[in-house]
């Protein structure tokens, strides 16, 4: 039995509002973007079925566990912080942590998972699955003080204990549900409203550079491709050790790509027009409703009307794709294929509508805007 002096109380405050704080953060960031965590849970089920059983019918509740998630955990940053309900959250703390920590060994230690970020702290931090389970791993030190110190100095507070819990649920929940309606209020992806996805400038060259190893120093250097002719024939001296492009036309999203039919991608083309562009996303097709295709019709329509360029990009299949653009009369426009995590990088919304301009992002807007990405491409076509 932990002894109830002062020093340690003192370090029970300590703890839960370093622990507290944590969980406050990362479930604000994970609050921010619901969508994205649905995402990486999803990421979870399927690796878990092919592991263990079948997870598969869970796929559909992703949303929901996404939310339950967020909310928990805020629910316990805030009881923690706030000094509320302290036997419950220093329960439900342990829980979540023990939780947490098998979860991320198991990403840390095997091969088989594939998931290199565990979306603990959204797509504000990112975290290799051996950093996310040391994090966890130092979090477990303070969560077992709590634990054990749960009943120093404890007073019963229902009421205000009560409605403290209840307020976190509800600030949340609000939260939570704005932010799956619409796109999120803040946006930590490279597809950020006001960011520059690649390079415009046509007088870069791509550039390559070749390191070799001293073999009498093991030092290291780096030189231009151009230079380095006489590293590579004096094998006696240098060992080859690695080589590296610097494209300066990269676009800023790694392993991005739009493929047409032929599997020729035009990303970088189509990104880089100087005229203004909506690419209108679709990363599951068979889960567009009359409404998200009325939105997305209505958005077709306006660029039509004012000139303005509008291409779709879509995860479905050539054929299924084809099919939905005859059926809905919109066969004339230009359609190119991505991997869904590709495009739900650049929009969580299905569909979902993105304004560029050399290579600018001006604008992204959920389906339920299309109204608002109806009225910016009128101004822009107004500017032109």
């Amino acid at each position: 039995m932990i002894k109830d002096t002062k020093t340690n109380y003192c370090l029970n405050v300590i703890a839960r509002w370093f622990v507290g704080l944590v969980f406050l953060f990362s479930s604000f960031v994970k609050g921010v973007d619901p969508m994205g965590t649905a995402f990486k849970i999803g990421d979870y089920i399927q690796v878990w079925s092919g592991s263990f059983m079948s997870f598969e019918w869970a796929t559909p509740l992703a949303p929901a566990l996404s939310m339950l998630l967020i909310v928990a955990e805020f629910v316990v940053g805030f009881l923690l912080v706030t000094n509320s309900f302290r036997k419950l959250s220093a329960w439900l703390l342990l829980l979540l942590m023990l939780f947490f920590t098998g979860t991320t060994a198991i990403d840390a230690f095997s091969a088989t998972y594939g998931i290199d970020d565990c979306g603990c702290f959204g797509d504000a931090i990112k975290l290799t699955p051996l950093q996310t389970f040391l994090k966890n791993v130092v979090l477990l030190v303070p969560t077992v003080w709590i634990f054990l110190t749960r009943k120093l100095r404890y007073k019963r507070r229902f009421e205000r204990d009560a409605f403290n819990t209840i307020l976190a649920v509800v600030l949340m929940s609000v939260f939570g549900i704005y932010n799956i309606c619409n796109e999120p209020v803040i946006d930590f992806r490279p597809w950020k409203v006001g960011n520059k996805m690649m390079n415009t400038d046509s007088d870069l060259q791509v550039e390559s550079y070749v390191s070799y190893r001293d073999n009498a120093t093991g030092e290291v250097v780096e030189v231009p491709a151009a230079e380095c002719m006489a590293y590579a024939e004096d094998t006696v001296a240098w060992t080859w050790v690695s080589s590296r492009v610097v494209d300066p036309y990269e676009i800023a999203a790694p392993g991005f790509s739009m493929l047409d039919l032929e599997n020729e991608d035009w990303a970088s083309d189509i990104i880089a027009s100087p005229e203004p562009l909506v690419i209108a996303t679709i990363y599951q097709l068979d889960k567009l409703d009359e409404d998200c295709v009325e939105d997305l019709l209505s958005v077709v329509r306006a660029s039509e009307e004012n000139g303005v360029q509008l291409v779709l990009l879509s995860s479905a299949l050539p054929e299924e794709m084809q099919s939905f653009m005859y059926d809905h009369e919109i066969s004339n426009l230009d359609f190119y294929f991505a991997d869904a995590t590709a495009i739900k990088t650049i929009l969580r919304s299905n569909p979902g509508f993105i304004l560029l301009r050399d290579a600018k992002v001006l604008g992204k807007w959920h389906h339920r805007h299309a109204d608002k990405c109806v009225e910016a491409i009128s101004a822009i076509a107004g500017e032109e």
